[in-house]
C-alpha cells in the first residue's frame, strides 16, 4: 500500500470538518422540545401519584419524620470548577431534593428541612449527592444508606455525621451532617401534605447503589390541595427567636424553628442541637 503523505492526510481530515455558520439552536434546548419533555414528565408524575393515592399510603404511615440536611464535607471536587452540589433523599416511595449550593465545592451547605411521612416498615433513608451540570447530565458524587435509629423512633432528636460512599470507595467519599427527629402524625391523605413538603415525585425504583451513569429522575411538585388541619406545633416567641438568632446569626430562621419543633419546645435542647450543627 502506498504511503500517504501528511499533507494528504490533513486534506482528508478537512473534508470531514463542518465549515460554515453554526445553527442558532446549537447547544441549546429549544422551547418546543423542552415543553414537550416537561409535559411528558408532568404526566408521568401525575400518573404515578394517582396510583399511590389510590392506596391507603397515609394510613400506612407510622408517623412524621423531620430531616434537616445541614451540610457535607466531601473529600474531592470533581471537575474543572467548583461543584454545585444538591442532595436527593428517598424515604419509602417518596423522593425529596434540596436546593443547589452554587460553588459549594467540597463543603456545601443547605440547611434544608424536609418533613415527610414515614411508612410502616421503613427503617432507613437513601441519600445521594449530585453535582448540578449545565450542559450534561448531573453527576452523582456520593451516596449513603442511613438507618433510622431506635432513639429517633422513641422521640429523641438525633444529630450526627454520616459517612458517604462514592468513587473513592465505601464510606470514603466524605461525611454529611443530618438532624433527624420523629413524631406521631394523624392519618390523612398524603396529597394533603404535599404543599408543605416541597418538590416530590413518586418513583417505583430504588436509588441506593446507583452509579454516576444513572440518569436523575425529574422532580415534580404536586398541584396544591386543601390541606387538613395538622396538630399545632410548639410556638417560638419573637423574643426567644431573636435571642437564638443573635446566638446563631448565620442560621436560617426556618431551620431554627424546625429544630425548636423537633425538640418539642425545649429551648435549651434547641440551642444544643444548633451548636452541634455549627461544629
Amino acid at each position: 500500500m502506498a504511503n500517504i503523505s501528511a499533507a494528504e492526510k490533513n486534506a482528508e481530515r478537512r473534508k470531514r470538518v463542518f465549515v460554515g455558520t453554526l445553527p442558532p439552536d446549537f447547544l441549546r434546548i429549544t422551547a418546543a422540545s423542552q415543553q414537550q419533555q416537561e409535559a411528558a414528565d408532568q404526566q408521568a408524575a401525575l400518573a404515578l401519584q394517582q396510583q399511590l393515592v389510590g392506596v391507603p399510603y397515609a394510613h400506612n404511615a407510622s408517623g412524621r419524620l423531620s430531616i434537616t440536611v445541614a451540610q457535607a464535607k466531601l473529600v474531592k471536587n470533581y471537575g474543572m470548577t467548583r461543584m454545585d452540589p444538591y442532595v436527593r433523599l428517598r424515604v419509602g416511595h417518596c423522593v425529596y431534593e434540596t436546593h443547589t449550593d452554587p460553588n459549594g465545592g467540597k463543603n456545601p451547605r443547605w440547611n434544608k428541612v424536609v418533613q415527610c411521612l414515614l411508612p410502616q416498615g421503613v427503617t432507613s433513608i437513601y441519600l445521594e449527592i449530585y453535582d448540578e451540570c449545565s450542559f450534561t447530565m448531573d453527576e452523582l458524587i456520593a451516596w449513603a444508606h442511613i438507618p433510622i435509629s431506635q432513639a429517633v423512633m422513641n422521640g429523641e432528636t438525633h444529630e450526627d455525621w454520616f459517612p458517604l460512599s462514592g468513587k473513592q470507595g465505601d464510606g470514603m467519599e466524605g461525611m454529611i451532617n443530618l438532624v433527624l427527629s420523629y413524631s406521631l402524625a394523624p392519618a390523612q391523605p398524603s396529597y394533603a401534605l404535599y404543599p408543605s413538603m416541597g418538590p416530590v415525585v413518586m418513583v417505583p425504583t430504588p436509588m441506593y447503589g446507583m452509579r454516576p451513569s444513572y440518569a436523575p429522575v425529574s422532580v415534580y411538585t404536586a398541584p396544591p390541595a386543601q390541606p387538613a388541619q395538622p396538630a399545632q406545633p410548639p410556638q417560638l416567641s419573637e423574643q426567644e427567636l431573636k435571642q437564638i438568632e443573635e446566638m446563631f446569626p448565620n442560621m436560617d430562621k426556618e431551620v431554627i424553628k424546625s429544630v425548636f419543633e423537633a425538640n418539642r419546645g425545649n429551648k435549651d435542647g434547641t440551642v444544643n442541637s444548633l451548636l452541634q450543627m455549627c461544629e
